[in-house]
C-alpha cells in the first residue's frame, strides 16, 4: 500500500468512495455530486486528500482535510472531515495509515492540530482515533444551523 496526494485529475477515481462515505451519513447516492464537489475542491486547492493505493493502483480509502484557522490559539489547523475505507479493507490498517500520513502532512503544511467530528455510533473510527492520540473533546458542544434556500 502507498499514500499519495490526490491531485485534480484524480476526482473521478475518489468520487465512487467519496459517494460512498456520504451514503454512511444518509445521503443519497450521487456520483455526479460527489465528483464535481472533489474536482471544485481539488482545482480551487481548497482541500488537500490523501489516497491509500494498492500495487495496482487501486484506492483503497482516502481521506480529506479542509485548511482552516483556529483563532483562540491564532494558528492554522486542519480539519480532517472525510476519512473513508472500503468496506473489504477495512481493519487492514489502511485508516491508520491515512491519519499517520495526515498528521504528517499536517505538520508540513505547518499546522497546529487537526481536528474531526464522527458520528456518535461510529465506534470502531472512535477506537482507531483513540488508539493514535486522538483526544475526545468533552467541553465544547457542537451545533449547526441549516440555511434556508
Amino acid at each position: 500500500m502507498s499514500i499519495r496526494l490526490a491531485g485534480a485529475d484524480d476526482a473521478p477515481a475518489i468520487a465512487p468512495l467519496f459517494d460512498a462515505y456520504r451514503c454512511f451519513y444518509e445521503q443519497d447516492t450521487d456520483l455526479e455530486t460527489a465528483t464535481r464537489f472533489l474536482t471544485e475542491r481539488l482545482a480551487r486547492q481548497e482541500s488537500e486528500i490523501l489516497m491509500a493505493c494498492d500495487q495496482k493502483g487501486w484506492i483503497l480509502g482516502f481521506c480529506q482535510l479542509f485548511p482552516t484557522f483556529c483563532s483562540v490559539e491564532a494558528k492554522p489547523i486542519f480539519s480532517l472531515y472525510d476519512l473513508f475505507v472500503q468496506p473489504a479493507h477495512r481493519r487492514s490498517g489502511v485508516g491508520r495509515a491515512l491519519l499517520l500520513a495526515a498528521e504528517d502532512l499536517a505538520r508540513a503544511r505547518g499546522k497546529a492540530r487537526m481536528d474531526l467530528t464522527t458520528a456518535r455510533s461510529n465506534l470502531q473510527a472512535q477506537a482507531l482515533y483513540e488508539s493514535l492520540g486522538w483526544q475526545l473533546d468533552t467541553v465544547f458542544l457542537a451545533y449547526n444551523r441549516r440555511i434556508a434556500r
